[in-house]
Parts: structure tokens; C-alpha cells; sequence
């Protein structure tokens, strides 16, 4: 029996995009002169006004109001038109005192990475696909593709007329093997000026963005359905016509929704937060064993306790896919992968101000990132797969 799946995207001006670009910014600039710097910044958007709050413990003057005001820019937004409210603080001295002396150093032990404790509790998922190059569902690649098809047709004026905000969402079909085998619907809303004819603007989105976005992967047919501003016109848009927040988009910035999320945000948060950096590691691992074929699918969790430098708990689940059981793998991975949060921003590169790149169209399926290199780690995994395989065929 075929299923569909969907999944949507979102572009640079949307109100809660716009929030975490903000958040990300300002991370990026107190981390490229405090690399130690622990950052956990908040962003709403409303009508004109842009209000900043949350916790930054840093040792210079973090410029709050300049990285906003880049921001702006950065989405097609004019800055003077924004009021801009600050009220941050410092960390929490108990947060602080668990993230710098591990309860691992604290009994002391002194092995590697062993000093720096978990940022925060929770469990955090990575997940990889073989569907796409990206190794992320297509549905949430379709619906990227647009959106940043979008942008681009906005900054350089191929399709004249449209404004910053604007989401796409796009339903695959697949079939009985569970392979994606057309694109069934395709939803595009994007913000306009009132001139704008929208009949053009229509033939506009679908020649010009849909189409070429979607037939590197599965081209359009007649029977795909295009939805183009379905609630008619769109001319108030962004923080004018929504309150915008960090972190509302946690799907868009992960998986659409196909695989599971732990709930916590990545924007604004420097990377002793395991919220971003565990699920960063969780996705290089996952995709790791896809790109080694050692599974079609793979889903791998990690879970923390605040303070504490060895996570609680670890699993991957190739969903039936894995050329191995999944208790080998498990075991492999850890030997290969650091899990503690310092080994994690070691081998990450985390405190290289990198993060605002990445904060529109999803943090994962990019080519530049460490959390996406796989060819670092597939040798050690595949040699470490093999000496588990054995060890577990030898003890039955």
C-alpha cells in the first residue's frame, strides 16, 4: 500500500525564521571573539519591534543591537523601520558550576573530556535517509529547495514583486517498497507587493520554482497538484502580520517531522547546550551509517542528564533496514564517537562561529558542516562493526 508523507520549509523572512537567524547571529558574533563564551538567547518579533532576552556569560561586550540590524538585512528587512528591546543576564552559577565540572570530575576522574558536564537534560535524535543525496526525506528536501529558490529569485529580481516572508510545503508519495514515487502536492505561499498581477506570480512559482526544484529528484507531472497562495492575496506578511519565535520551527530546522525530535531548539544556544550539539553528533552518526550502507534508514537517540558528561543513555534503530543488528551498531558507534559534550565540540569544530549559515533552510543535508562529513568516521565504524559482529557471533 503507498503512503504520503509531507513536509514544509520555510523562507529567510518568515517571523519565526527571522527569530532564529536573529538568535544565531548574535551567537556567531560573542563566539568569534569569546569561543567559551555560553550563550542562551531568546528572539521574538512583532509589528516593528524586536525584543532580545536570555542568559550570556561572556568576556566582551556582546553588540546585540549590530547583530540585529544584520539580521534585518540578511532577510530582506529594513532595520531603522525595527525597534530593538534588550534584557538579557548572566548564566545560572548552578548551571554553570555543572557544564564546567562534570559530576564524572567532580568524583574525579580525569580522562578525557571528562571535565566538561551536559548543558542541559533531555534526550536529543539524530536520523539519515537513503532516499536523497542529503540523506534527509525528500518531501523536507523538495520543500527547502523552494524556499531557497524563492529567496534567490527575490534578491536577484528574477521573479519581481514578492517580499521576504513566504513557506512551502510538499507531499510525496511512495510506494509499497517505500520508495518516493511522485510528488503529489505542492503548496507555496510567498508574501507580495499588491501590484503584483497574480496570475503571473503563479505561472511565475510554478515554472520558475517548483518545477526545477523538484526534477533533480522527482520531476513534476500533470497530475501534481500546485498550490500557489491559496488563501488569495499575501501582501501583509512577516512580523507585521505574525508574532515570530526562536525555536518554533523545530522541524523545519530537522527532519519535517518524519523522524522524532527531543523538543529542544538549536538557535540562539552555544554548543555546551547538548540540545544542539548532541543532536548534531546524533545526525552525524546516523547519517554515518547510511552513507557506510550499513542501513537504508537509521534513527539513533541520545539522552543526558544536566551536569554530567556521559549520556544516560544511547540506541540506534536502522528500522529494519541494518546489515547488522542494532546492538552491534550500537556498540560501534560508541567507540568511534565521542559522546561526551567536550569530545562533541572537539571533533565538531563548535566554537567556530558557523551557526547562522545554517539557520534558514534546515541545519542538516549541508555539505560544509563536520556534523555531515561522514568519510571522517565510515573506515573506524565499518572496522568497528566487524570486531563487534565477531565478538557477538563468538559468544553464542
Amino acid at each position: 500500500m503507498s503512503v504520503t508523507k509531507t513536509a514544509e520549509a520555510t523562507c529567510i523572512g518568515h517571523p519565526d525564521k527571522l527569530c532564529d537567524l536573529i538568535a544565531d547571529t548574535i551567537l556567531d558574533d560573542i563566539l568569534y571573539e569569546d569561543p567559551a563564551a555560553r550563550v542562551a538567547v531568546e528572539v521574538m518579533v512583532s509589528g516593528r519591534r524586536v525584543i532580545v532576552t536570555g542568559e550570556i556569560t561572556t568576556k566582551v561586550r556582546p553588540r546585540i543591537r549590530q547583530s540585529v540590524r544584520a539580521a534585518l538585512v540578511e532577510a530582506g528587512y529594513q532595520p531603522w523601520k525595527f525597534l530593538v528591546f534588550v534584557w538579557t543576564r548572566k548564566q545560572s552559577p548552578d548551571i554553570n558550576a555543572g557544564v564546567s565540572k562534570s559530576l564524572e570530575a567532580r568524583f574525579g576522574e580525569d580522562t578525557e573530556f571528562a571535565l566538561q558536564g551536559a548543558g542541559d537534560q533531555g534526550t536529543v535524535y539524530g536520523y539519515a535517509t537513503n532516499e536523497t543525496p542529503e540523506r534527509l526525506p525528500l518531501p523536507l528536501v523538495l520543500a527547502h529547495r523552494i524556499c531557497e529558490r524563492l529567496d534567490t529569485a527575490r534578491v536577484e529580481g528574477t521573479i519581481t514583486g514578492i517580499k521576504p516572508d513566504g513557506k512551502a510545503q510538499v507531499s510525496v508519495t511512495y510506494n509499497e517498497a517505500g520508495e518516493p514515487e511522485k510528488v503529489e502536492t505542492v503548496v507555496v505561499s510567498i508574501q507580495h507587493y499588491s501590484a503584483k498581477d497574480l496570475d503571473e506570480l503563479v505561472a511565475e512559482v510554478k515554472t520558475l520554482i517548483v518545477a526545477p526544484a523538484c526534477k533533480p529528484y522527482l520531476p513534476i507531472t500533470d497530475d501534481t497538484e500546485i498550490l500557489v497562495n491559496p488563501s488569495g492575496v499575501f501582501t501583509v506578511g512577516g512580523p507585521k502580520a505574525d508574532t515570530g519565535l526562536t525555536g518554533r520551527k523545530l522541524m523545519v530546522d530537522t527532519y519535517g517531522g518524519l523522524a522524532p525530535h527531543g523538543g529542544g531548539a538549536f538557535s540562539g544556544k552555544d554548543p555546551s547546550k547538548v540540545d544542539r550539539s548532541g543532536a548534531y553528533m546524533a545526525r552525524l552518526i546516523a547519517r554515518t551509517i547510511v552513507d557506510a550502507r550499513l542501513a537504508r534508514e537509521c534513527q539513533v537517540s541520545i539522552s543526558y542528564a544536566i551536569g554530567k558528561a556521559d549520556p544516560v543513555a544511547f540506541t540506534i534503530d536502522t528500522l529494519g533496514t541494518g546489515q547488522y543488528a542494532d546492538h552491534v551498531l550500537t556498540a560501534s558507534a560508541r567507540d568511534v564517537f565521542p559522546l561526551r559534550p567536550g569530545g562533541i565540540i572537539d571533533a565538531l569544530n563548535l566554537r567556530n562561529p558557523s551557526f547562522t549559515r545554517y539557520s534558514t533552510y534546515g541545519y542538516f543535508g549541508h555539505a560544509g558542516p563536520r556534523w555531515e562529513q561522514t568519510w571522517r568516521h565510515e573506515r573506524d565504524l565499518r572496522k568497528a562493526v566487524e570486531t563487534h559482529a565477531d565478538q557477538a557471533t563468538g559468544h553464542r
